[in-house]
């Protein structure tokens, strides 16, 4: 019977040791660098932020680059300031020329690099976010941030990697801007707003008769009575019959 168990029972420890491995792998390589909110309307304006966490039990997060798209330019990005860290923008030429409220840019931000004070960064165990506003949003389905993540003991992540559809997460992904398309403007809005034109229209129609025939019903009563009051003086000037 002790042969039997000891067998049974290494397997069972070689299982769990495997176990715990395996999940203990996959637990840092779920915290990566992502966009939020990951979702928003092409042709709009937008607050977005990059969230950034540390993946280190040793090291800080001293540096983040994060680099648009090329294929995907925006007109306007800005950032808001973040305590104890500094932002550095890069911009490059594009052609054709971005249109941004009726103007013509010729240059388009290409890379944002937040760097942190001395011996500040992202501590092991947190996480930090870039707050970016930008737009107007290209017309594309997607913006993909290539983001490079340095580490104080000189370790980089990179977190580059593009999603491809109907396929697995990749290891290293890099954040991803789902874009949708900007409803048409409906002709049907301004139905409504015809349909009650006409009613009031026709309200007003109705108004303007029912007052013509109240002014009509009035002169008729006023002639009425001017017929009546000559027909009462007719008859006091007339002498009273002899019997």
């Amino acid at each position: 019977m002790i042969r039997l168990r000891r067998p049974a029972t290494i397997a069972a420890l070689t299982l769990t040791a495997v176990a715990t491995a395996v999940l203990g792998l996959a637990g840092p390589a779920s915290a990566h660098v992502t966009i939020n909110p990951a979702e928003a309307k092409q042709g709009g304006y937008g607050r977005f932020a990059f969230r950034v966490p540390n993946e280190s039990d040793t090291a800080s997060t001293v540096k983040v680059e994060v680099n648009l798209p090329e294929n995907a330019p925006v007109g306007s990005v800005s950032t808001m300031p973040v305590a104890g860290w500094t932002v550095a923008v890069e911009k490059r030429k594009v052609d054709p020329p971005i249109e941004v409220h009726g103007s013509q840019l010729t240059e388009a931000v290409s890379k944002l690099t937040f760097t942190a004070a001395p011996n500040g960064g992202v501590k092991p165990g947190e996480f930090q976010e870039f707050p970016v506003s930008m737009g107007p949003l290209p017309q594309a389905d997607t913006m993909v941030f290539k983001v490079l993540q340095t580490y104080s003991d000189g370790n980089v992540s990179r977190w580059i990697e593009e999603p491809t559809p109907g396929a697995e997460e990749p290891e290293n992904p890099a954040p991803v801007l789902k874009l949708a398309a900007a409803a048409p403007a409906s002709a049907g809005a301004s139905a409504p707003a015809a349909a009650a034109a006409d009613d009031d229209d026709d309200d007003d129609a109705g108004s303007g008769a029912a007052v013509a025939l109240g002014v009509a019903g009035l002169v008729a009563g006023l002639g009425g009575l001017a017929l009546g009051g000559l027909a009462f003086a007719r008859t006091r000037r007339e002498p009273a019959a002899k019997s």
